[in-house]
This record gives C-alpha cells, structure tokens and sequence, in this order.
C-alpha cells in the first residue's frame, strides 16, 4: 500500500514541477511579445494557459485521491496539502500572463521597451517564479526564504514603472491609452510577483509545517 501511495506521491511532483515550468514558458513568452511587440508570439501564451488549467485539474484530483483513498502521515499531508495552494497560485500566473498577451495586442504596434522599467519587472516576475519552481523541485527552504525576501522589489519596480508614465503623459498626453495598458500589464507583473512569493511560502510549510508564522502542523 505504501509503495502505489509513494509512486502517487511521485507522481504529484513530478505533474507540479510541469506546471511549474509551464508557468514559466507562459511569462517569458508575454515578456518577450511585450517588449518586441510580436502579436504572432503573444499568441502562443493562450494555448498554454489552457494547459495550465488542465494540470491544475489533474493535479487537484491526484490530491483528492491521494486524501480520500491513502492514509497519509503528517509530511505527507503537508506535501499534498501545500500543492493544492501551490496550483491555484500557478493557475493564476498562467491566467496573468494570458491577460499580458491580451493587452499587447491592444498596444497598435507599440512596445513595452518605450517604458522604463517594466522590462526589469518583467524579468524580475520571471526569476520570482523560475526561483519558487526551483525551491519546490530541490526542497531548498533556503532559496524559498530568498524569494519571499525579495517581496519588496517588484513593489518597487512598479512604483517606477507608475512615475515613468507619469512623466511620459506629461511629455506626451496623448500617449494615455498606451499608458493605461502598460500599467494594467506592470499590475500583472506585480501579482505574478506575489503569486511566486505564495508558492514559495507554501515550499516552507511542505518542508517545516510552518506557514507565515503559525504553529507547525
């Protein structure tokens, strides 16, 4: 019993670390269309969404089964119980990242790369992500605490970001739709950020029972 319950338990990981790495395929692909303006490559983050959310099925039910059906021990139970939290994180990147290569088609031709910043918060979204992933697939409480101490910097980028197209309109006034898509992207940016911080925090509660300061379990 406890050798099919093992291979399950194999399998959850191995079926989060492809969502994880989906994830990542999905924000890179967004960040890159943005700051060349490639509507064609934009349109490649969709289909990944889609698959996003179908391994956010599958995992969710590998869960369930894993609940209902074993008798798992109290790691076990961290494991299975921080993985449900890590796919509704991940869902969520794979929705945002869709929602970036929206807005680029919406920017007529124009780019990312006319604002300062948001390439930066760009790639600082995708490192936050690739480090949460990294964190879960070597179950580095170390490099998950990095990630959640850095929480404070895509907060910062975007604050630039803001003061950028502020001084942008003042130059330039007529350029407000084009400000107002690149702020709702660097917003996307900001919650993949915090996304990646959840995933990270749920890395500590699997290998500590800790999370945000309760009691372990």
């Amino acid at each position: 019993m406890r050798t099919r319950f093992d291979e399950q338990l194999s399998l959850l990981n191995r079926e989060l670390i492809e969502m994880g790495a989906l994830c990542e395929q999905a924000i890179a692909l967004a960040a890159q269309a943005l700051l060349t303006g490639d509507t064609k490559l934009a349109g490649e983050v969709p289909p990944l969404e889609d698959e996003i959310d179908r391994k956010e099925r599958d995992i969710e039910s590998l869960c369930l089964k894993l609940l209902l059906q074993q008798q798992p021990v109290a790691r076990d139970l961290r494991q299975i119980s921080a993985a449900l939290k890590m796919i509704t994180d991940m869902e969520r990147i794979g929705d945002q990242a869709a929602d970036i290569s929206e807005i680029i088609g919406f920017l007529g031709g124009r780019t990312g790369a006319e604002c300062a910043h948001i390439g930066e918060m760009g790639r600082e979204a995708i490192g936050r992500v690739t480090g949460a992933v990294d964190a879960y697939v070597k179950r580095d409480t170390a490099l998950a605490a990095g990630i959640i101490a850095r929480d404070d910097t895509v907060d910062a980028l975007f604050d630039k970001v803001k003061s950028a197209l502020v001084a942008m309109l003042q130059e330039h006034p007529q350029d407000s739709e084009y400000a107002l898509d690149i702020l709702m992207i660097a917003k996307y940016f900001e919650r993949i950020g915090d996304h990646a911080v959840n995933i990270a925090e749920w890395v500590e509660f699997s290998a500590t029972g800790m999370h945000k300061g309760e009691s372990a379990l």
